[in-house]
């Protein structure tokens, strides 16, 4: 369950959640890092090693990501406790792209990881998640409280499980709350 995936996602899956980042969004920030193959897509992309800070929860995949990715910054911790170690980087991240599994949190862990993670954010940053489900991986009243706006930029067959990429980005608007959900 805190793994969230049945395999490693694929290449399809890394290149579909990574579309939209290229080396202006540097530096990027990594949530549920796993294996790596969302880190070699940014790489692919342009975002230099040095440039990535990897979180990853799981020590044993923390330690592999290390040994991989010498280079990057790679944090074994909760992405619930991004700003405890990353306060530093304060509206200076260019994209976040997260591996979490969200729909096996509950709502306050997702909160405080996004509330945290937007915090990170550069004003026209934004945040990549994936979903094995039909809907958007956070909830819409969740959208509303953040002030984000979600779009679905696209699905992959060739994921197993298949698997959609949600684009989440904060109102321009705060007064609506027009989901895209």
């Amino acid at each position: 369950m805190r793994v969230g995936a049945i395999c490693p996602s694929t290449d399809s899956l890394a290149d579909l959640i990574t579309s939209e980042i290229d080396a202006t969004r540097a530096p990027v920030l990594e949530l549920g890092a796993g294996t790596g193959v969302f880190t070699d897509a940014l790489m692919r992309r342009g975002i230099r090693e040095h440039e990535l800070i990897l979180i990853e929860a799981e020590p044993r995949l923390a330690q592999h990501l290390k040994h991989r990715f010498p280079n990057a910054m790679v944090i074994c911790m909760d992405a619930a406790q991004l700003l405890s170690r990353l306060n530093g980087y304060a509206g200076a991240v260019g994209a976040v792209v997260s591996g979490l599994p969200l729909r096996n949190f509950t709502a306050a862990h997702v909160y405080a990881i996004l509330t945290q993670a937007l915090e990170l954010l550069r004003p026209d940053a934004a945040l990549y998640q994936f979903t094995y489900g039909l809907r958007s991986p956070i909830d819409v009243a969740t959208l509303c409280a953040l002030h984000l706006d979600a779009k679905r930029i696209g699905n992959t067959w060739r994921n197993f499980p298949p698997a959609a990429v949600y684009r989440f980005r904060r109102r321009v608007d705060e007064s609506q709350c027009l989901s895209g959900a």
